[in-house]
């Protein structure tokens, strides 16, 4: 019995282990599964506030895009009230403020010489030229004419040679003939056979382009109606369709290209004149490229440098490369002082012998503008500092003072300003988010800190790059209208030309004159051998007494 009583004991205790062991692992399943539970909401909730984060970064790029697309973009420096005390004083714009930063705001996108390799192009017809209006020009030797014009007794005319070309007046198109009138002394006749005979033509005048039925009014007509006007061609042969003549494509693109490579000539000088410069400013802007192997526009970069002190422009373009071997190329061997953005491809400058980097104020003073919607009291503080840097540029033009004396305003007002900055950067960094706008223009105004400050040191140099911003602007304006170069040697001619151009516009006067006078001389020029230097922009002004509007 007692047998019984322990053998049924020890069951019951072992079903009891059994419920036991089971009840804990449906305690540790439910344990396990909360656990589970709650690190899922976890997850959820960093995914969450990781989308709320994204959803935030979208939302400001979308305010900046529509800004940037629909609203003014200027960044003028608004006017400083001078009883102004604290720069922190924490408020929001009114809306006359917004109005007034919106309106004074400013939009702003931001030689090797080579043989440029032209294809063999096929015989074209001659330019169909009837019923065009012709004028007629009589041209005899020297010194056989009288006082009236008539040919002197001692000589008599045995015969002519002609040649035209194509000329253009505003609203008119001619073809200029020649007629060159070949005489003889009547004494040569009756005395002396034929072949001793001395004939006196007058010498032939050098056509801009040799074999070129265009004068240099055509093809500077061609060049200022791309360039300054930026019509595509297809346009300029419309107009002068309608003015009576018809002009392939080809013709005029050849005709184009091949002044282009005279200017050249022009374009190598000027371009070492002004890495001559003590003082250059840099910058690169987009112009798309037909890919011929692909098929499709690719992105290109002209490069631009003027010279600071005569605000002469040379654009340079290497297969439309933006690399820093395209800097190098560019300022190999400069010494001097170079102004320029944060783009990292100056930063190689910095270590180098003889040349002084020097920021733009301008360009920290967009991302701040850029900023403002994201966070707009923080964003206005930043640009706070930058309008009193401005402000003593402002008084300094408006008193007139000398660089020597603007040198000392800026040491006096300006260097402590940037250095309040720069403590004031350090504060603000910890409190924004380094990807969004604000925190990436803290960023960078700090890194370019040490090249932006260097200005206060001499007063020739300019707070930012915005002149050179201003000579960029007319490729944007030609993108917009052409659309594109067609290959990588009709980009390197288009630097050429806006490079000319560019330096007649900055000297004040037109450069249709400048382009028409020029490409007559040019052959004469050479032939010559006199010094091209003197048909520059500036030095062919200075030369023919033209004043700059």
């Amino acid at each position: 019995m007692r047998k019984c009583h322990r053998l049924a004991y020890m069951a019951l205790f072992s079903y009891l282990q059994v419920l036991k062991t089971e009840e804990k692992q449906v305690v540790m399943t439910v344990e396990e599964q909360l656990a589970a539970a709650l690190a899922e909401m976890e997850n959820l909730r960093m995914t969450i506030a990781e989308k709320d984060c994204i959803i935030q970064d979208l939302q400001n790029k979308f305010l900046w895009l529509r800004k940037k697309v629909f609203g003014q973009m200027s960044e003028k420096a608004l006017p400083v009230d001078p009883s102004q005390l604290s720069l922190f004083e924490e408020k929001h714009l009114t809306d006359e403020e917004r109005a007034q930063l919106d309106r004074e705001v400013e939009e702003a996108e931001k030689t090797i010489t080579r043989t440029i390799a032209v294809k063999a192009k096929p015989s074209r017809r001659p330019l169909d030229i009837t019923g065009l209006p012709e004028k007629v020009f009589h041209i005899y030797p020297d010194g056989v004419l009288d006082v009236n014009g008539h040919l002197r007794d001692e000589y008599v005319e045995i015969g002519t040679d002609e040649s035209s070309r194509l000329e253009k007046r505003p609203a008119e198109v001619y073809i200029h003939k020649d007629v060159f009138h070949k005489v003889i002394l009547k004494s040569d006749i009756e005395t002396k056979h034929p072949e001793d005979r001395k004939i006196l033509s007058p010498e032939r005048p050098l056509s801009p382009v040799a074999r070129c039925m265009a004068g240099a009014s055509v093809l500077a007509d061609i060049i200022v109606g791309k360039f300054v006007y930026h019509l595509p061609f297809y346009r300029l042969i419309q107009q002068y369709r309608e003015s009576g003549i018809t002009i392939s494509d080809s013709t005029m693109g050849g005709w184009y290209e091949a002044a282009v490579e005279k200017l050249k000539l022009l374009y190598d000088i000027l371009r070492r004149q002004i890495l001559s410069s003590e003082y250059i400013q840099i910058d690169e802007s987009v112009i798309p490229v037909i890919d011929n192997e692909k098929h499709k526009a690719r992105k290109g970069y002209e490069w631009c440098v003027r010279d600071a002190v005569t605000g002469d422009v040379m654009f340079y373009y290497d297969r439309g490369s933006r690399g820093h071997h395209v800097a190098r190329e560019i300022l190999g061997g400069y010494r001097g002082n170079v102004q320029c953005d944060g783009y990292e491809a100056y930063d190689q400058f910095e270590k180098m012998p003889g040349i002084t980097v020097h920021g733009c104020w301008a360009h920290v003073r967009r991302k701040f503008v850029d900023s403002l919607k994201e966070n707009e009291r923080l964003a206005m503080e930043g640009i706070l500092f930058i309008r009193k840097l401005y402000k003593v540029e402002s008084d300094a033009d408006d008193k007139g003072l000398s660089a020597e004396e603007r040198m000392e305003q800026r040491r006096k007002i300006s260097y402590p300003t940037i250095l309040m900055f720069e403590k004031w950067i350090e504060e603000t960094y910890a409190k924004v988010l380094p990807k969004s706008r604000l925190g990436e223009a803290l960023a960078y105004a700090y890194s370019l800190l040490p090249r932006l400050s260097r200005y206060v040191n001499d007063g020739r140099i300019n707070i930012d790059n915005n002149l050179i911003e201003n000579a960029i602007r007319p490729l944007a304006l030609g993108r917009k209208n052409y659309l594109f170069c067609g290959n990588d040697a009709s980009a390197y001619r288009a630097a050429i030309v806006y490079s000319l151009i560019g330096t007649c516009k900055a000297a004040g006067f037109d450069p249709r004159t400048w382009m028409e006078d020029v490409l007559s001389k040019l052959p004469y020029w050479q032939r010559d051998g006199k010094d091209l230097a003197g048909l520059l922009p500036r030095t062919w002004a200075k030369e023919n007494q033209i004043t700059s509007k």
